[in-house]
């Protein structure tokens, strides 16, 4: 939580997303889920939708810095959730919404993000970390989708922007496999911007943003909305497929998923 007196009262409500100014102008938003790698559950899900809303309102951010705590950026979605919504209709269809929001939200905030990518990157952390505006990973850092090795479509990001960042080839290789990628072999094929050494990706993440903070405001804002005109024309295929993943955790294969991932063996998709 933000602490009083400091300007982010309006954050203060946030429970699994910590706040505070980095640097003049720039604000520092850290995913935090002590003990679980940053795992998004059904409090940070929610929480990482309704970030960005609150970002765009706020006229004292020129720009934000989205990092995980510790040695993790996150490690995904947490299984208490998942199952949740494999067994709740009324649960699946809330998640489906935040999920589109999470993407969307982030996509129309104003406001430049700049993402510091350390250790796992799965998920919906994975969606932020790719949707930033710019995304520094380091060296080490694990990059992994995560849904086909779960047994549903790859929905809550990729389709609206992998094959933009990195082709559709590397799009359907990765995504259709899920090989983790390392930071070199995500800045090798265009999927972050930046790659640098483990323990540069913050101070280089904070200086980026920095330099944000100190440009012309309404030139970086208006830029970064006409660059994600490519993002919002390819809305329809992140609808279908948004809708395909929710779809999948109807089904049987990630029931066998989940069942893999907690017994940390291979999955029998027969």
């Amino acid at each position: 939580m933000s602490g009083d007196g400091d300007g982010l009262e309006r954050y203060g409500a946030y429970e699994r997303l910590k706040t505070d100014w980095a640097a003049p102008r720039v604000l520092r938003v850290t995913i935090s889920s002590p003990g679980k790698l940053n795992a998004v559950d059904t409090v940070g899900h929610r929480e990482l939708a309704e970030i960005w809303r609150d970002v765009d309102a706020d006229e004292r951010v020129r720009a934000v810095v989205v990092r995980g705590e510790g040695t993790a950026f996150s490690a995904g979605g947490d299984l208490a959730m998942i199952e949740e919504m494999m067994d709740d209709h009324v649960v699946r269809a809330r998640i489906m919404r935040e999920a589109r929001d999470i993407v969307m939200n982030l996509v129309n905030c104003a406001k430049p993000v700049v993402s510091a990518i350390q250790g796992p990157a799965v998920g919906a952390g994975l969606a932020v970390a790719l949707l930033a505006d710019i995304s520094v990973a380091g060296r080490t850092a694990k990059l992994l989708d995560g849904h086909t090795r779960l047994g549903v479509a790859a929905g809550d990001h990729a389709a609206i922007v992998w094959p933009l960042l990195c082709g559709m080839a590397k799009a359907k290789y990765h995504l259709l496999l899920n090989d983790v990628l390392t930071g070199e072999e995500a800045e090798r094929i265009g999927l972050v911007s930046l790659c640098v050494d483990d323990d540069e990706v913050h101070a280089r993440a904070l200086e980026i943003a920095g330099r944000l903070a100190g440009s012309a405001a309404e030139a970086v804002q208006f830029t970064k909305h006409a660059l994600n005109n490519w993002l919002r024309m390819a809305q329809p295929a992140f609808d279908a497929s948004l809708a395909l993943e929710f779809l999948g955790f109807t089904g049987s294969d990630v029931r066998e998923g989940v069942a893999a991932i907690r017994g940390k063996r291979p999955a029998d998709f027969a």
